[in-house]
């Protein structure tokens, strides 16, 4: 029930009247009137017990920020999630890590016999050759003509020789560093290819084993994640987005361990409201540094929002002919009834949207005993 105290109220009435009151609402025992109602203003005249029923308070500011409880889920942070891929087509050597290891940037991950591999490494050691005899043909050249003996054209086609020589070179190094280191380096005749880890992480994905054929340069053979820092999403619901910004305190609880309390903040705000939820994703970054937090978990986070407007005692809100009402003192124990609009709401108070300004004066308990 959205506002138990209102149909409190309309409860403690009927049992009022269930109670045997034999004489009218407005008139005390010795036929004095207990309230009066003129032009839409009920007065409370002095010596009617009332007065000593009523409470009056002030409509201000909330006692408490409301909050919102979403649910949420833990996710790795996708700039920290990489799909390591083999460049080309081989055999897989070796894996050299298992499912759930830890790994430092550049450890080596698997080794693959691959004859692409081999083929570019060849080529960067073809074409280091090539550039050597360019070189040594160039500097032959040049020495004939500076003899006197030769012609131009010839030092001109030494040199032409000699700069593609060396752009042939710059491109197949390029070609095998791409594809990544060898296993021994060209020195000592390696051709198999290193997989290596680009960065600290977990390894969260293994599809790869010794001796499987990789035919696919674009299958996923392993992931590693960097769990460091997690984010923590929650689905925030279409009515509560405007309650929702950057930068508001939240708390994260998690369902595995619901009595340990993760602060954080609301790092970013999808843009995009999800179309079959009608919700809208919220993410906190949370530090990882103990490993507490793994992904895919699911959590709990508690939203502190933003406490403006005016609010009132839930005990103040009254029904009347299927409308909210308040009742405002408008001069000495005289009060005016007055419709308001319900907007967020706590355990003890609710925020009026219309229809009550701060700093005026209500009734916050007893105003059953005036609701005719």
């Amino acid at each position: 029930m959205k506002h138990p105290a209102r149909w409190l109220c309309v409860t403690l009435a009927a049992c009022l009247t269930a109670a045997g009151c034999s004489r009218p609402a407005d008139t005390a025992g010795d036929g004095a009137a207990m309230f009066t109602v003129e032009n839409g203003r009920v007065h409370v005249p002095e010596g009617s017990p009332i007065r000593k029923r009523l409470v009056i308070g002030v409509a201000g500011a909330s006692e408490a920020s409301p909050s919102l409880d979403i649910p949420a889920t833990v996710e790795a942070d996708p700039r920290r999630v990489a799909n390591i891929l083999s460049p080309v087509t081989g055999r897989i050597v070796s894996v050299n890590v298992a499912l759930g290891d830890h790994v430092r940037r550049g450890q080596t991950l698997a080794v693959i016999a691959s004859g692409d591999h081999a083929q570019a490494m060849a080529d960067v050691e073809k074409a280091a050759d090539a550039l050597q005899l360019a070189r040594r043909s160039l500097e032959r050249a040049e020495g004939v003509r500076a003899a006197g003996g030769g012609a131009d054209k010839d030092v001109e086609a030494a040199r032409s020789a000699h700069a593609q020589a060396e752009v042939e070179l710059t491109r197949a190094r390029t070609r095998a560093a791409s594809l990544g280191p060898a296993q021994g380096g060209p020195a000592q005749g390696g051709r198999n290819l290193i997989l290596s880890a680009p960065q600290d992480g977990v390894v969260t994905a293994l599809a790869m084993a010794p001796g499987a054929q990789v035919s696919d340069p674009t299958a996923v053979l392993m992931t590693v994640t960097n769990v460091a820092r997690l984010y923590v999403t929650a689905a925030v619901p279409e009515t509560d987005l405007s309650r929702v910004s950057v930068g508001m305190a939240a708390e994260v609880r998690l369902v595995a361990d619901p009595t340990a309390v993760i602060r954080a903040r609301i790092g970013a705000v999808n843009p995009v409201l999800e179309p079959d939820t009608r919700r809208e994703k919220v993410r906190m970054v949370v530090d990882n540094a103990d490993g507490r937090l793994k992904p895919n978990m699911y959590a709990t986070v508690r939203i502190a929002t933003t406490s403006d407007g005016v609010w009132a005692p839930q005990s103040a809100l009254l029904m009347n002919n299927d409308a909210t009402t308040v009742l405002v003192e408008t001069g000495p124990w005289t009060f005016e009834r007055r419709k308001v609009q319900l907007g967020d709401e706590t355990a003890d108070q609710v925020q009026v949207v219309s229809g009550l300004s701060r700093g005026e004066r209500i009734v916050t308990r007893g105003g059953i005993l005036l609701n005719d």
